[in-house]
């Protein structure tokens, strides 16, 4: 993988990317790899979609909530250090989903799973701020944008082949092999790591009201279905989970030490690229989620069909995302994170013409080029703008925010397909998450162009021989 990952860099930094790289791809990859496999799951495990849509939210709830402590963790207990734990429990969590006998038991270790990997991602993007600057930094966050991003877009396929090939087994068994590969250059990099903190704390009430107040209205939402609104073991966990994010606001504003300091949502561009983050992440979980189902349950597709179906907006996510980064970081992330969004709305509303017997060059894949080339355009500088607004030594905190945000996004949205699709997935249930899906882009697009700011250029030095100006003019 290093000799494709761009210019010429210090051995630290090509460690660094390369890591960083691998160890949110296996993050990012395991939130939605098992979409494809679902179906299959559901034959051997049942459960129907009520189990199918907390296999994949099992694994948000606890990465979106606990993505903030790891933030935490890296910044005061070393970066590689906090990554070696997140590595290890992943593996092992891994390693226990493919072993799965129930669907309940391959819940819970979905829960475990996703607490080792919100340890994976915080620290990953903050060494890359760390090592790099500059230019450099911005064409570094493209290439870790395009690898990472892209694990959402590319997990059908290897979900797909496992399924078709193998046993949907595999796609856990998989992460064994990039977290020993992996390793060796992580542990080198434990000389960058500072010593921990003297005093300092975890904020443990945090977490623990952040999964309360996820967790129950998202039971409540799933749940609903079977039981119905006026069920109190709907509304129940709805009322607790909505008064635990109040209190989670509130702890938040007065702790020392928060795992979300909301003054940083008071920086512009930091606050308005956490609100599109929500919207844009949201949209592509959402479609994707109920796209890779219809395309097996409903078209007729084999799970690596249905993978393959979906791969190129990924190809294009790949070959754009560093041009693009480059470009956001000589130009401006704005008009970059406004024209994306609504490029990726377009190519959901193509795909209102799907329709049964299926014809996918012409039904499906002009829409998938027109979302990839999307984006391409849009994640990149949506990364950038929004851990350029903090500073290096909150990096940690930072990145671990803005990608607790796209989880947390992700798990709502899903969390709510049942509502929108209805029981069993259709054409109709289809075409209504595509206009789901695209209103939630169009409204990322918005909110970027309204809120987002490009960074002042740097004042040129004056001429030879020219008068500087005094701090009054």
């Amino acid at each position: 993988m290093t000799a494709s990952l761009g210019p010429p860099r210090t051995p630290v930094q090509r460690r660094v990317l390369y890591v960083a790289i691998v160890a949110s791809f296996m993050a990012f990859l395991d939130g939605s790899v098992v979409n494809l496999a679902l179906p299959a799951l559901g034959r051997e495990l049942g459960g129907g979609l009520v189990v199918q849509q907390w296999v994949v939210d099992a694994y948000l709830l606890t990465l979106g909530a606990l993505i903030l402590v790891a933030g935490s963790l890296s910044d005061q207990f070393g970066r590689a250090r906090v990554l070696q734990w997140g590595l290890a429990g992943f593996t092992a969590t891994s390693v226990l989903c493919g072993l799965a006998w129930s669907g309940e038991v391959l819940i819970v270790a979905r829960g475990l799973q996703g607490i080792a990997g919100a340890l994976l991602v915080p620290g990953s993007l903050a060494l890359i701020v760390t090592v790099f600057s500059g230019p450099a930094q911005s064409l570094a966050i493209g290439q870790w944008s395009a690898w990472t991003s892209g694990a959402i877009v590319v997990a059908p396929l290897v979900g797909g082949l496992s399924v078709d090939v193998l046993s949907w087994r595999v796609i856990f068994f998989l992460n064994v092999v990039p977290a020993l590969a992996a390793w060796p250059a992580l542990k080198a990099l434990r000389v960058l790591d500072h010593e921990h903190t003297p005093g300092s704390r975890v904020d443990v009430g945090g977490a623990v009201l952040a999964i309360i107040g996820l967790g129950g209205p998202v039971y409540a939402v799933i749940g609903h279905g079977g039981r119905g609104w006026g069920s109190p073991q709907v509304w129940l966990p709805l009322a607790a989970g909505m008064a635990a994010l109040a209190a989670f606001l509130v702890h938040e504003a007065r702790t020392v030490e928060p795992m979300m300091p909301l003054r940083l949502f008071k920086v512009r561009n930091f606050g308005w690229g956490n609100l599109a983050t929500s919207a844009i992440y949201g949209a592509m979980s959402l479609g994707f989620f109920v796209l890779g189902l219809y395309l097996q349950q409903v078209a007729g597709l084999s799970a690596t069909a249905a993978g393959f179906a979906l791969l190129p907006s990924t190809l294009l996510l790949l070959v754009l995302s560093s041009r693009s980064g480059a470009l956001a970081g000589r130009f401006g992330p704005r008009w970059f994170m406004t024209l994306g969004p609504l490029l990726c709305a377009a190519g959901f509303l193509l795909l209102l013409g799907v329709e049964l017997p299926l014809d996918y060059p012409r039904q499906v894949l002009p829409g998938l080029l027109v979302f990839g080339l999307g984006l391409g355009i849009t994640v990149a500088p949506l990364t950038a703008a929004i851990l350029a607004a903090v500073g290096t030594e909150e990096a940690g905190i930072g990145s671990a925010v803005n990608n607790a945000v796209a989880r947390i996004a992700g798990l709502v949205t899903i969390s709510f397909a049942g509502l929108i699709t209805g029981p069993v997935i259709t054409t109709a249930g289809l075409q209504r998450s595509t206009v789901a899906t695209a209103a939630l882009l169009i409204l990322g697009g918005v909110m970027s162009a309204v809120g987002i700011r490009n960074p002042a250029a740097p004042a040129e030095p004056p001429e030879a021989g020219a008068p500087s100006a005094s701090p009054g003019t």
